[in-house]
């Protein structure tokens, strides 16, 4: 139940902070591109929120530094 939440909160939070439903690209090689840096950036915010000692997936916290 809990990795189902965690997935589930990570999934959302893709979908509402970097929008990544609507990824538009021309090709397949600038589709894949964009997919990982979106995801790259999701999993930078959460090393540095765990840096920080926040709770990983909460990004608000790191805007008020």
């Amino acid at each position: 139940m809990s990795s189902r939440r965690l997935v589930e909160t990570v999934i959302g939070q893709l979908t509402e902070r970097f929008h990544i439903e609507k990824v538009r690209a021309c090709d397949t090689w600038h589709l894949a591109n964009r997919f990982i840096r979106k995801v790259l950036a999701h999993t930078m915010e959460c090393f540095l929120g765990k840096l920080l000692g926040n709770p990983t997936l909460l990004f608000e916290a790191l805007v008020e530094i």
